[in-house]
C-alpha cells in the first residue's frame, strides 16, 4: 500500500468523495439521479466523482463510472484511471463496494488500453482489489492501439 504522508488511505479518501454525492433523487417524472457514485483517481493523483443519470426509458442512462471519467478528461485531458470505487443502488457503506457494468467495463478500455491495469475496490475492509483486465482478460480491442 502506498504512503500518503499521514493522511488516510486512497481507498479511504474515494470512499469519503463518493459518500458525500450519495443522494438519491427523481429530478423530473422521468429521470433519476445518484442511485449509483463513484469515486476515482486519475493517473496523476486528482480524484474525480460521477453519479448515475436514469431514464424511465432508459435511452438517456449514463452510469457514475463514465460521467466521473468524462469529468476527468474534460478537466485535464486525462484518460488514464489509477483506481475506482463504485456503490450500485445502495448508500455507501465501507462494506458495499460494486464493480463497474459491462459498458463501463468497454467504455474504460477504449478510452486507454492502459487503463487495464485500473485497481478497482471490491472489498472495502480487506482492501481486496481486482483490475480491469481481470475483469475482461480477453478483450477485443488491443490490436487497435499502437502497442
Amino acid at each position: 500500500m502506498e504512503d500518503y504522508s499521514g493522511k488516510a488511505d486512497i481507498w479511504e479518501e474515494l470512499y469519503k468523495r463518493a459518500k458525500e454525492i450519495y443522494s438519491p433523487e427523481q429530478i423530473s417524472p422521468f429521470i433519476n439521479v445518484k442511485k449509483v457514485v463513484c469515486a476515482l483517481e486519475a493517473e496523476y493523483g486528482a480524484i474525480y466523482t460521477g453519479f448515475s443519470i436514469e431514464s424511465d426509458c432508459g435511452v438517456a442512462d449514463l452510469c457514475a463510472e463514465r460521467t466521473a471519467a468524462i469529468k476527468m478528461y474534460s478537466d485535464s485531458g486525462q484518460k488514464i484511471v489509477k483506481r475506482l470505487i463504485v456503490f450500485r443502488d445502495r448508500p455507501p457503506e465501507k462494506g458495499s463496494t460494486s464493480i463497474p457494468c459491462g459498458a463501463c467495463r468497454e467504455f474504460f478500455m477504449q478510452l486507454s488500453n492502459l487503463n487495464s491495469k485500473m485497481e478497482i475496490l471490491i472489498d472495502y475492509e480487506s482492501r481486496e482489489i481486482i483490475t480491469l483486465e481481470d475483469l475482461i482478460p480477453n478483450w477485443w480491442g488491443l490490436e487497435r492501439y499502437d502497442i
